[in-house]
């Protein structure tokens, strides 16, 4: 009995991904999705960095520990460390 409390209280830590992006943005030839992950009661910044380069497509997933109140805000943030990433990365994000 306590071992199948303890294992639903765990399991509703877990993150858990979108279905679909929350929000996309093209940015200098990459494709960025923001895809926060619920985490309990706090959003998990989460997403991909997408690239087709030479006809090949690239991906780079992007999560970090960082969590904020609403899926909104994570959404934005990713978007922002995303475009940073790519100003200081460029293709280097995909090695």
């Amino acid at each position: 009995m306590l071992g199948k409390l303890f294992g639903s209280l765990f399991k509703s830590g877990e993150p858990k991904a979108p279905e679909s992006p929350v929000a996309q943005e093209d940015y200098k030839g990459f494709l960025i999705l923001a895809e926060p992950r619920q985490v309990g009661g706090q959003w998990q910044i989460a997403g991909r960095i997408l690239q087709e380069k030479d006809g090949e497509a690239r991906e780079h997933v992007f999560i970090r520990a960082d969590q904020l109140p609403t899926r909104d805000e994570a959404a934005e943030y990713m978007l922002r460390k995303a475009r940073s990433m790519i100003d200081q990365q460029g293709d280097g994000i995909f090695r």
